[in-house]
This record gives structure tokens, C-alpha cells and sequence, in this order.
């Protein structure tokens, strides 16, 4: 009895022993396959994931595309009006020489008195002098003319002109003690700086400065080549603090469209000060340093440069109350009838 049992209890061990084994190999697949499952199904979401992103990128290729042909557009507009408002200013220039054209006709023909040629002479000076004084605020040419008017009369040396000359008198003094505005040299500046946007280095472009560590003298021939060496793997990276916000990145396309419209703000701060426009000609001048200071190495001699001409061009204002020649110009237009009242 005790030998049958014992076979028996063998043989259910055994049994149990491969049915665990069994269940061990069952359970070590199915890990297995859980765990390749889920391989597949993470690769599958990092797929996923990064064909959204690639989809995003494009999406966003596609927007800046269409942002840079906006501000093409816009800048030919911008260009276009530019033209426009030269195209005004050479009209009154057109007018104004015509002007002087019917004062030389005039001139021609005056009366042979010699009072009369005198007199046409001076106001073909002051009217001139007039139009440089209310077009550019050029106080020294007005001046001067006034000046050159008075020393005409004076040469006459005929009494008649008294009262002429003590209201040029008025106006010298007026004139000699009125704030003086460079227009002519703003618009000088303007002109440089427009010329000097294309060599400007954009901050992207600027380079890291080569800091010299202190040298030391070596003695032997291993300590000579150890501090080369040290050197050359100083010069492999370097690390700079930009002092400020991070650098602007643009494209080739976005650096030229940056540097165009730079260009065209410079523009119309000189239309703006042609046209005494002190709110747009120190906007734009204002608008032309902040993007210089962001999207330019500021550290560069022709930024620096700009940068101080803009500070002087910013700093002053281009709205002075000057005197007028109308005073001087109504006397001398209200001498020749009396003139020829009294030829008459």
C-alpha cells in the first residue's frame, strides 16, 4: 500500500510542477506581447505626435509666407505713397521756379525808371527769400536778401526810400534774433542714413569678442604645449551675455523687408520735415531707433554712429515760429503806385 501511494503523490507533483511551468511560459508571453504592444503603441502616438507637429510647422511656414508677401505689398504701397508726396514737393518746386520765371518776365517788363527797375529787383529778392524762408526755414538766406535789399537802396541814395529802409531795418532785427532750423543739414543726415541701412550687421550676425586670458611665461617645453593646447580648446566655445532680451532671428527675406522698411521710415521722417510734420518726423525717427537697437549689432561702428544721428536728429524740435518778409514785401508792393501816382 505504501508503495502504490507513493508513485501517486510522484506522479500529481510532476503533474503540478509542468502544469506551473506551463502557466509560467503562458504568463512570460503574454508579458511578452504586453510589452510589445505597448512598444507599438507608444511609437504609434510618437508618430502621430510628430506628424501634428510637422503639420504645425507647415501651417506656420505657410502663415510667415504669407506675412512676408503682406509686407511686400505693404511696402510697395508705402513706396508708392512715397513717391506720391515727391511727386507734390516737385510740383510747388515746379511752381516755384515758375513764379520766379514770371518775376524775371515781370522784371523785363518794368518801367525804364530807374525807381521802378529798383524797386522790382528788391521784390523779386524778398519774394524769393520768402518762399526759401516758409519752404525750408533757411533764416540766413532771408537775411541775407534783406540785407542785400537795404544796401540796394542805400547805394541809390535817394531819400524817398527812407521809409522803406527803417521797415527793412525792422525785419533784419527780427530775423537776426529768430531760433535758426537746419533743414537742409537734417535732411543731409536723413539722406546718410538711408544710404548706410545696407551696410548695418543685424545682431544675429554679430560674433562673440575674443577675450585674452593672461599669459604666463613657461619654462619647459611640456608646459609651453599643455597652454597652447588650453588655449586652442578656449577658442572651441565661447559664452557671452547679450545683455538683454534674445536676439531677433530673421530670414534672408525678412532682413531685407526689415532693412526696406527701415529705409522708407527714414523717408518719410525727411517728407515729415519738408512738410513740418513734427509728429509723424519724430515718430518715425523714434519707430527707425528702436529697430535699430533690436534687430541691429549695436556694437558695430555704423549702428553707433546711426544710432547718435538719430538721437540728435530725435532730440530737437522742427516747429520754430519765424518771422515773415510780409511786412517788407507789402511796402515795397505799395511803393510803385505811389510811384507812378506821382509820375503821373
Amino acid at each position: 500500500m505504501e508503495n502504490d501511494t507513493a508513485p501517486a503523490s510522484g506522479t500529481r507533483g510532476a503533474s503540478k510542477l509542468k502544469a506551473w511551468r506551463i502557466s509560467a511560459t503562458a504568463t512570460a508571453f503574454g508579458l511578452v506581447a504586453l510589452f510589445f504592444a505597448w512598444q507599438w503603441y507608444d511609437g504609434h502616438n510618437r508618430i502621430g505626435a510628430l506628424r501634428d507637429e510637422l503639420a504645425q510647422r507647415v501651417r506656420e511656414s505657410e502663415s510667415d509666407s504669407r506675412d512676408a508677401r503682406l509686407s511686400a505689398r505693404q511696402a510697395q504701397e508705402t513706396a508708392r505713397e512715397a513717391q506720391a508726396k515727391l511727386a507734390q514737393i516737385e510740383l510747388k518746386l515746379a511752381e516755384f521756379q515758375n513764379q520766379q520765371l514770371s518775376l524775371d518776365t515781370l522784371y523785363q517788363e518794368l518801367s525804364r525808371s530807374r525807381d521802378e527797375w529798383v524797386m522790382a529787383e528788391i521784390e523779386q529778392i524778398l519774394t524769393i527769400a520768402s518762399q526759401q524762408l516758409q519752404l525750408t526755414g533757411n533764416v540766413q538766406v532771408a537775411l541775407s536778401a534783406l540785407q542785400t535789399a537795404d544796401a540796394r537802396l542805400a547805394r541809390s541814395g535817394r531819400p524817398q526810400f527812407l521809409p522803406l529802409r527803417r521797415v527793412f531795418s525792422r525785419d533784419i532785427e527780427r530775423l537776426k534774433t529768430a531760433p535758426s532750423l537746419d533743414v537742409p543739414g537734417f535732411a543731409a543726415k536723413l539722406d546718410e542714413l538711408i544710404a548706410g541701412v545696407d551696410s548695418l550687421p543685424l545682431v544675429q550676425e554679430a560674433r562673440p569678442r575674443a577675450t585674452s586670458a593672461p599669459k604666463r611665461e613657461a619654462d619647459g617645453l611640456w608646459e609651453r604645449l599643455v597652454a597652447e593646447l588650453l588655449g586652442e580648446l578656449r577658442q572651441l566655445v565661447r559664452i557671452e551675455n547679450m545683455e538683454g532680451s534674445d536676439p531677433a532671428l530673421l530670414s534672408p527675406p525678412q532682413a531685407f523687408f526689415l532693412r526696406e522698411n527701415l529705409k522708407l521710415r527714414l523717408l518719410n521722417a525727411r517728407l515729415a520735415l519738408l512738410a513740418r510734420d513734427e509728429a509723424a518726423y519724430h515718430g518715425d525717427v523714434k519707430v527707425a531707433a528702436s529697430w535699430l537697437e533690436r534687430y541691429f549689432d549695436t556694437r558695430s561702428r555704423a549702428a553707433v554712429a546711426m544710432a547718435v544721428t538719430l538721437k540728435q536728429l530725435g532730440s530737437g524740435s522742427i516747429v520754430v515760429s519765424l518771422p515773415t518778409l510780409g511786412e517788407s514785401l507789402a511796402a515795397v508792393r505799395a511803393y510803385k503806385p505811389i510811384r507812378k501816382q506821382a509820375g503821373q
